[in-house]
């Protein structure tokens, strides 16, 4: 996938595709959510990860196509090394980057209020994403 058809999935306005309610996952769980875009063209997937140990371990990805990672927030883990060797600490931000898929971590941009509180940092990554129907989530923790 070109670096311009990512971003512009990324940038594209993202929908709940049914009024279904979720739960968090629990811990060592994972949870998998169909999205669309607005028109109905694009499907997306949201996946949420919890940790099993660590239970401040969190993981929201947005995918495409069903396995191109377009963004993916890290929580409570440890740091990352990106392709050039530098390491960004936790919590960061991987962004789809042509060639190397997600292999690339982002300090957290602005916008994220709290990467402490996974609740807050859930609907900042759904901001992030476009998410602007998101689905419908009860808080769980």
């Amino acid at each position: 996938m070109t670096q311009a058809e990512a971003d512009g999935l990324l940038a594209m306005e993202k929908h709940r595709v049914a009024d279904d309610r979720y739960f968090f996952p629990a811990p060592g769980s994972v949870l998998v959510v169909p999205l669309q875009s607005a028109d109905g063209r694009e499907a997306f997937l949201l996946d949420l990860h919890r940790g099993r140990i660590n239970l401040g371990k969190v993981k929201y990805q947005t995918r495409a196509r069903h396995v191109v990672i377009l963004a993916r927030l890290d929580l409570g883990g440890p740091p990352h090394q990106n392709p050039d060797g530098v390491e960004i600490p936790s919590p960061h931000l991987h962004l789809y980057r042509q060639g190397f898929g997600d292999k690339w971590a982002f300090p957290l941009p602005g916008g994220f209020r709290n990467p402490r509180d996974p609740w807050l940092s859930w609907e900042d990554f759904l901001a992030f994403c476009q998410v602007t129907r998101p689905p419908l989530m009860q808080r769980t923790f």
